[in-house]
């Protein structure tokens, strides 16, 4: 895994398949996403090489429950004492209540899920003892106030969260980076790409200076412009 700081407070966990987000307050720390099944303790030891300790991890934020973004939150929860929160619509899946809805997928999309799916580690997820479930609007008490929004497309319940006086966006998988040159793009392996779209254009409005993407690497300035352009090629 990488660690790669973005921000003074915030920090880029990279894994083969995904990314996790750390983000710093005086006190605290909060994990946006937490990456595939295993990841937990190499998380737990990245927290340590920056000086902080797991427990300071307050909250386990995750965008959606596809499992190379929360496979990891039950082993990490479990090393740090950190609450976990998702979506009320996607909360069962993380507590392993029942299976997810998988996407379906576009024709041109199932060599790339192939492809990434032989890089996701084997193993059960360990579902985290609870998940406190979010809604649209709810604001989490990390960056000055981390705004939820609920962007269904890629999941039914994926969301994105804002902080509007730090103007970072992290979208989830409803948006992307192309691998190849970092042009900015609507999530693949969706449960409804009509739904995506408009979820897309809805964080495209929003004044962002910096995204962060469930896959590729980060805009860190101008990213509401990037968003809009790609919003309107859509």
């Amino acid at each position: 895994m990488d660690v790669i700081e973005l921000l003074p407070r915030l920090h880029l966990l990279r894994f083969p398949v995904g990314q996790a987000y750390l983000w710093r307050d005086k006190d605290e720390l909060t994990l946006i996403d937490a990456g595939t099944v295993g990841a937990g303790r190499a998380i737990a030891d990245a927290v340590a090489a920056l000086g902080r300790a797991p427990g300071d991890v307050r909250r386990i934020v995750l965008t959606h429950f596809h499992e190379d973004h929360a496979g990891g939150a039950g082993e990490f929860a479990g090393l740090s004492g950190a609450e976990v929160l998702a979506h009320r619509l996607d909360a069962p899946f993380v507590r392993g209540e029942l299976p997810g809805p998988p996407p379906r997928f576009e024709e041109w999309e199932l060599p790339i899920h192939a492809a990434a799916a032989r890089q996701l580690p084997q193993g059960t997820p360990v579902p985290p003892a609870a998940v406190t479930g979010l809604s649209d609007g709810d604001v989490l008490d990390f960056g000055g106030g981390a705004r939820v929004i609920h962007v269904p497309g890629h999941t039914d319940g994926s969301i994105a969260l804002f902080l509007p006086g730090e103007g970072v966006l992290f979208t989830g998988d409803t948006v992307a980076a192309s691998p190849v040159d970092g042009t900015v793009l609507p999530g693949v392996f969706n449960l409804d790409r009509p739904r995506l779209l408009a979820s897309f254009g809805r964080l495209a409005a929003l004044d962002a200076d910096v995204a962060c993407f469930g896959h590729g690497d980060p805009l860190l300035k101008g990213a509401s412009a990037a968003l809009r352009a790609a919003a309107h090629a859509c």
